[in-house]
């Protein structure tokens, strides 16, 4: 756990971030602080902090829903988290996730998932998972005026392809397919792209190859910024334990004793006392 204080300067910047804010901050060298969120009370915590993006990702189905992979959460419901989340936000740049089945159709398709999630839940940016197979879908959407980012590597809506939530792009032609995918992705249009559980070297040259920012998981410090799944970090997961997260607090620890101690009270007829009653 980080003990280390941060000072207030370098943590809240009341302007509003940007997809051009975040190219600044690559030139600059100045690292990209991301997390996700699904709700109006944590993201609003997280952007009152001076957290740069807050991905809306699918894996609410994993941590909110509680589904074993990305897969099962729908449009509907990534529209529906995402409005609780901008609705919070006065600052950090908001990217929603294009949940699997909404734009692998076609580029028609996949547009028209994207002009929803702008459209209906007021996001600034969406993200879409895979390479080669999506350059269709990028420029389309694109090309509608609607920012992408990117994301390779680990690609959890691809996991029952991968058959494993190993390190990826360990292999020479993985890594070059890698390499040619992120440079075509940014060539379609992205913005920024995010690399996943990749070998960190490789994570490193890709991010020197590039114009536009990378955002690691599991891809070493050298990216131009950081993600992490928020209730991963907070420690509210238990069950989850991979090398590339860092616990910044233990509040499912937290919460627990506080439960208990709410429940004592309760039974002992401790709580509700004279001054809390009418």
């Amino acid at each position: 756990m980080s003990t280390q204080t941060v000072p207030s300067s370098t943590v809240v910047n009341a302007r509003r971030v940007t997809t051009q804010t975040l190219q600044e901050m690559k030139a600059a060298r100045i690292p990209i602080a991301a997390l996700t969120a699904y709700d109006y009370t944590l993201a609003r915590i997280l952007d009152a902090a001076g957290i740069d993006v807050i991905l809306v990702g699918d894996s609410a189905s994993n941590v909110m829903a509680g589904h074993e992979t990305t897969l099962p959460i729908t449009l509907d419901q990534m529209i529906y988290h995402a409005q609780c989340v901008v609705r919070a936000v006065r600052r950090a740049l908001v990217v929603v996730d294009l949940p699997f089945g909404s734009y692998q159709g076609n580029p028609n398709e996949a547009l028209a998932s994207a002009i929803r999630v702008m459209k209906e839940a007021g996001a600034h940016a969406v993200k879409l998972e895979g390479g080669q197979a999506i350059l269709e879908a990028v420029e389309r959407i694109v090309t509608a005026g609607i920012p992408v980012m990117g994301h390779l590597g680990l690609t959890p809506q691809s996991i029952y392809r991968f058959g494993t939530y190993k390190v990826r792009a360990q292999e020479p032609d993985e890594a070059e397919q890698l390499r040619r995918d992120a440079k075509l992705l940014e060539e379609a249009g992205c913005f920024a792209i995010v690399l996943e559980k990749i070998p960190a070297a490789l994570a490193r040259e890709v991010t020197a190859s590039l114009h536009i920012p990378t955002i690691g998981i599991g891809a070493g410090v050298e990216c131009d910024g950081q993600i992490l799944v928020l209730h991963d970090m907070l420690g509210l997961t238990t069950d989850f334990n991979p090398r590339f997260v860092r616990r910044y607090a233990r509040l499912s620890e937290t919460i627990t004793e506080a439960v208990q101690h709410y429940v004592q009270d309760v039974r002992q007829r401790a709580f509700p006392s004279p001054e809390e009653s009418y």
